[in-house]
Protein backbone atom coordinates (compact mmCIF):
# COMPACT_ATOMS: atom_id res chain seq x y z
CA UNK A 1 0.00 0.00 0.00
CA UNK A 2 1.24 2.90 -0.90
CA UNK A 3 1.13 6.17 2.11
CA UNK A 4 1.83 9.76 2.29
CA UNK A 5 2.01 11.64 5.73
CA UNK A 6 -0.33 14.87 5.92
CA UNK A 7 0.34 17.61 8.39
CA UNK A 8 -2.99 19.71 8.54
CA UNK A 9 -2.15 23.49 9.87
CA UNK A 10 0.69 22.91 11.77
CA UNK A 11 1.60 26.60 11.19
CA UNK A 12 2.95 29.23 13.35
CA UNK A 13 0.32 31.16 13.56
CA UNK A 14 -1.83 28.35 15.09
CA UNK A 15 0.52 26.21 17.44
CA UNK A 16 3.30 28.75 18.33
CA UNK A 17 0.71 30.55 20.45
CA UNK A 18 -0.09 31.72 23.82
CA UNK A 19 -1.66 30.02 25.22
CA UNK A 20 -0.40 27.20 23.43
CA UNK A 21 -2.05 24.16 22.02
CA UNK A 22 -2.76 21.01 24.43
CA UNK A 23 0.31 18.96 25.36
CA UNK A 24 2.01 21.33 22.67
CA UNK A 25 5.77 20.07 23.16
CA UNK A 26 4.91 16.23 23.06
CA UNK A 27 2.62 17.02 19.78
CA UNK A 28 5.27 18.78 18.12
CA UNK A 29 8.32 16.06 19.39
CA UNK A 30 6.03 13.48 17.74
CA UNK A 31 4.93 15.54 14.35
CA UNK A 32 8.86 16.21 13.89
CA UNK A 33 9.29 11.96 14.32
CA UNK A 34 6.69 11.40 11.72
CA UNK A 35 8.25 13.51 9.45
CA UNK A 36 11.88 12.33 9.74
CA UNK A 37 10.79 8.46 9.51
CA UNK A 38 8.32 9.41 6.26
CA UNK A 39 10.72 10.96 4.92
CA UNK A 40 13.46 7.71 5.43
CA UNK A 41 11.09 5.83 4.20
CA UNK A 42 10.67 7.59 0.97
CA UNK A 43 7.02 8.38 1.87
CA UNK A 44 5.61 11.68 0.74
CA UNK A 45 5.35 14.95 3.57
CA UNK A 46 2.26 16.84 2.61
CA UNK A 47 1.95 20.28 4.28
CA UNK A 48 -1.42 21.58 4.61
CA UNK A 49 -1.57 24.97 5.19
CA UNK A 50 -4.66 27.08 6.20
CA UNK A 51 -5.23 30.61 4.14
CA UNK A 52 -7.13 33.47 5.78
CA UNK A 53 -6.96 37.10 6.80
CA UNK A 54 -4.69 36.12 9.35
CA UNK A 55 -2.73 33.31 8.16
CA UNK A 56 -1.57 35.35 4.97
CA UNK A 57 0.24 33.45 2.39
CA UNK A 58 4.77 34.26 3.05
CA UNK A 59 3.48 35.81 6.25
CA UNK A 60 5.16 34.08 9.59
CA UNK A 61 1.90 33.02 11.22
CA UNK A 62 1.14 31.23 7.98
CA UNK A 63 4.84 29.57 7.98
CA UNK A 64 4.58 25.78 9.02
CA UNK A 65 6.06 25.88 12.51
CA UNK A 66 9.40 24.78 13.22
CA UNK A 67 9.33 21.32 14.89
CA UNK A 68 7.49 20.00 11.91
CA UNK A 69 10.95 20.69 10.08
CA UNK A 70 9.37 21.54 6.66
CA UNK A 71 11.87 20.48 3.68
CA UNK A 72 11.52 22.11 0.10
CA UNK A 73 11.27 18.38 -1.03
CA UNK A 74 7.79 18.40 0.60
CA UNK A 75 4.51 19.30 -1.04
CA UNK A 76 2.32 22.22 -0.12
CA UNK A 77 -0.95 22.35 0.14
CA UNK A 78 -2.97 25.82 0.23
CA UNK A 79 -6.75 25.78 1.67
CA UNK A 80 -9.53 28.30 2.81
CA UNK A 81 -11.67 25.53 4.51
CA UNK A 82 -11.63 22.61 7.32
CA UNK A 83 -11.51 20.13 4.46
CA UNK A 84 -7.60 19.65 2.98
CA UNK A 85 -9.40 18.25 -0.08
CA UNK A 86 -12.04 20.75 -0.96
CA UNK A 87 -10.59 23.59 -4.09
CA UNK A 88 -7.21 22.11 -3.29
CA UNK A 89 -4.02 20.15 -5.15
CA UNK A 90 -4.35 17.43 -2.32
CA UNK A 91 -5.81 14.51 -4.37
CA UNK A 92 -4.01 15.20 -7.75
CA UNK A 93 -0.64 15.53 -5.27
CA UNK A 94 -1.81 11.68 -3.65
CA UNK A 95 -2.87 10.50 -7.01
CA UNK A 96 0.01 11.49 -8.71
CA UNK A 97 1.97 8.77 -6.39
CA UNK A 98 -1.10 6.37 -6.41
CA UNK A 99 -1.81 6.60 -2.67
CA UNK A 100 -4.19 4.43 -1.00
CA UNK A 101 -3.36 5.46 2.76
CA UNK A 102 -2.60 8.31 4.67
CA UNK A 103 -1.37 9.17 8.02
CA UNK A 104 -2.83 12.61 9.73
CA UNK A 105 -1.66 14.58 12.10
CA UNK A 106 -1.80 18.12 12.79
CA UNK A 107 -3.98 20.81 14.03
CA UNK A 108 -6.79 21.35 14.72
CA UNK A 109 -8.59 18.27 15.97
CA UNK A 110 -12.26 19.29 15.86
CA UNK A 111 -12.33 21.72 12.73
CA UNK A 112 -9.57 20.63 10.32
CA UNK A 113 -7.95 17.15 11.30
CA UNK A 114 -11.56 15.40 11.84
CA UNK A 115 -12.77 16.96 8.47
CA UNK A 116 -9.77 16.04 6.55
CA UNK A 117 -9.60 12.12 8.13
CA UNK A 118 -13.78 11.89 7.09
CA UNK A 119 -12.94 13.34 3.78
CA UNK A 120 -10.04 11.02 3.14
CA UNK A 121 -12.14 7.95 3.83
CA UNK A 122 -15.01 8.92 1.98
CA UNK A 123 -12.61 9.17 -0.99
CA UNK A 124 -11.51 5.58 -0.48
CA UNK A 125 -8.24 6.00 1.48
CA UNK A 126 -7.25 3.79 3.87
CA UNK A 127 -6.53 6.38 7.08
CA UNK A 128 -4.06 6.21 10.26
CA UNK A 129 -4.77 8.65 12.23
CA UNK A 130 -1.34 9.65 14.59
CA UNK A 131 -3.72 9.46 17.88
CA UNK A 132 -0.93 11.47 19.83
CA UNK A 133 0.21 13.76 17.32
CA UNK A 134 -2.53 15.67 17.06
CA UNK A 135 -4.27 18.86 19.39
CA UNK A 136 -6.11 21.87 19.68
CA UNK A 137 -6.46 24.32 21.88
CA UNK A 138 -8.97 24.20 24.84
CA UNK A 139 -11.77 25.56 24.92
CA UNK A 140 -14.75 26.48 27.73
CA UNK A 141 -16.56 22.67 26.95
CA UNK A 142 -13.60 20.79 27.25
CA UNK A 143 -9.80 20.11 27.64
CA UNK A 144 -7.68 19.50 24.65
CA UNK A 145 -6.57 16.01 25.82
CA UNK A 146 -10.37 15.04 26.03
CA UNK A 147 -10.90 16.23 22.59
CA UNK A 148 -8.14 14.57 21.17
CA UNK A 149 -9.23 11.18 23.19
CA UNK A 150 -12.92 11.72 21.72
CA UNK A 151 -12.06 12.03 18.25
CA UNK A 152 -9.31 9.11 18.36
CA UNK A 153 -11.92 6.96 19.91
CA UNK A 154 -15.14 8.55 17.15
CA UNK A 155 -13.12 8.28 14.43
CA UNK A 156 -11.46 4.80 14.72
CA UNK A 157 -14.92 3.39 15.47
CA UNK A 158 -16.89 4.61 12.23
CA UNK A 159 -17.31 1.59 9.47
CA UNK A 160 -19.87 3.72 7.02
CA UNK A 161 -17.01 5.01 4.90
CA UNK A 162 -15.58 1.14 3.62
CA UNK A 163 -11.76 1.98 4.19
CA UNK A 164 -10.66 1.68 7.81
CA UNK A 165 -9.68 4.59 10.23
CA UNK A 166 -7.13 3.40 12.93
CA UNK A 167 -5.96 5.62 15.72
CA UNK A 168 -2.48 4.58 16.35
CA UNK A 169 -0.23 6.05 18.64
CA UNK A 170 3.33 7.57 17.01
CA UNK A 171 5.78 4.99 18.32
CA UNK A 172 3.29 2.35 16.71
CA UNK A 173 2.92 3.95 13.12
CA UNK A 174 5.03 1.78 10.45
CA UNK A 175 5.43 3.88 7.18
CA UNK A 176 5.21 1.36 4.09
Amino acid sequence: MTTALLVIDFQKGLVATDPLPGDAAAISANISQLTQRARAAKVPVVFVQHEDEELVPGSNPWKIADAAHAQASDYFVSKRTPDSFLNTALGAILAEHAIQHVIICGYATEFCVDTTTRRAAANGLTVTLAADAHTTHDKPHATAASIREHHNRTLSSMRSFGPRISAVLTADIAFQ
